[in-house]
C-alpha cells in the first residue's frame, strides 16, 4: 500500500530465497517503507522482518512477547526442513516496536484489526477503499494450516469476521482468494475440531487434495487437547521437532 509517506508491507516471508526477491520488488518502488505489520510471530510470517530495518514493526501484544526472544533455529530446521540451510546460527528476527491491542486507524488508507486463531493473537490489515484484507497467517487457500499453538476452533469462528472485513483476501499462503476460498478453510478446521483427535475421522473435503498433509494430525491433537483445556504442545509436534 502506496501512501504520501511510503509503503506498508505486510509480512516479509521465512527465508533468504524468499524475502530478497520479495523486499527487491518492494524496494523497486522507490518509496520509504516505514512500516511493517505482522500477522503472526511465527518465522513463515516474521522470518525477513530484519530485512526492512527501518520500519515500524507492528504486532499484537503475544507476538511481541514472542519475537523478544532469541530465535530457535534448531527448532524452525525441523518445521521446515526444505529451508533448514538457510536457517543460519547467526538467524534472527526483529522486535515489535508497536503493539496493536484493539482495531486502529494505521494509516489513511490502512486499519489494522487484532484476531485470533492461527496463534492465540493474530492481526490483519485491511485497505477499505479497495476493499481488500492481508489476512497474512490468518488465511491458507489451497494448503493446509499449522495450529499447532492456536485454535482450530477458535479460528474458525474469527473467519467469519475476515469475510465482513473486506470481498478480496490476501492470505499468508496460497493465491488471492475471498469468500469462498475462506469457507474451505473454515470447514477444514471445523473437520479437524469434529475430529476429536483422530486424524482419521477428518471429514473428506477439498482439502484432502492440499499439500502439508503432515500438519492435519498436528491440527486434530492440538484441537482436541484444547477442547479438554490443555494448552499444551500436541505430542505429535513434539515428536516432529525431536523433543517427544
Amino acid at each position: 500500500m502506496v501512501e504520501d509517506d511510503g509503503l506498508t508491507v505486510v509480512d516479509s516471508l521465512m527465508v533468504a530465497s524468499q524475502w530478497e526477491a520479495f523486499a527487491g520488488a518492494v524496494e523497486a518502488w522507490g518509496v520509504p517503507i516505514p512500516r511493517l505489520v505482522l500477522t503472526s510471530s511465527h518465522v513463515e510470517f516474521a522470518g525477513g522482518s530484519t530485512r526492512f530495518r527501518l520500519a515500524g514493526v507492528y504486532g499484537t501484544r503475544q507476538a511481541s512477547a514472542l519475537l523478544d526472544q532469541p530465535a530457535n533455529v534448531e527448532v524452525f530446521r525441523h518445521l521446515f526442513p526444505d529451508s533448514a540451510s538457510q536457517f543460519g546460527d547467526d538467524f534472527r528476527t526483529r522486535t515489535v516496536t508497536h503493539v496493536v491491542a484493539e482495531a486502529a486507524q494505521l494509516t489513511p488508507a490502512v486499519v489494522v484489526v487484532p484476531t485470533a486463531g492461527q496463534m492465540l493473537e493474530n492481526l490483519v490489515a485491511v485497505v477499505p477503499g479497495a476493499d481488500i484484507v492481508f489476512a497474512g497467517a490468518m488465511c491458507s487457500f489451497g494448503v493446509i494450516p499449522a495450529a499447532y499453538d492456536g485454535d482450530p476452533a477458535t479460528w474458525a469462528n474469527a473467519l467469519d469476521q475476515i469475510v465482513e472485513l473486506a470481498p478480496i483476501v490476501v492470505p499468508g499462503h496460497g493465491p488471492i482468494g475471498g469468500e469462498e476460498e475462506v469457507r474451505t478453510l473454515q470447514a477444514y478446521l471445523r473437520a479437524c475440531v469434529d475430529a476429536e483427535g483422530d486424524p482419521t475421522r477428518v471429514e473428506s473435503g477439498p482439502w484432502d487434495a492440499w499439500p502439508g498433509q503432515e500438519w492435519t494430525p498436528v491440527n486434530v491433537q492440538r484441537a482436541a487437547m484444547l477442547a479438554d483445556d490443555d494448552a499444551s504442545p500436541p505430542p505429535i509436534l513434539l515428536d516432529r521437532l525431536g523433543l517427544g
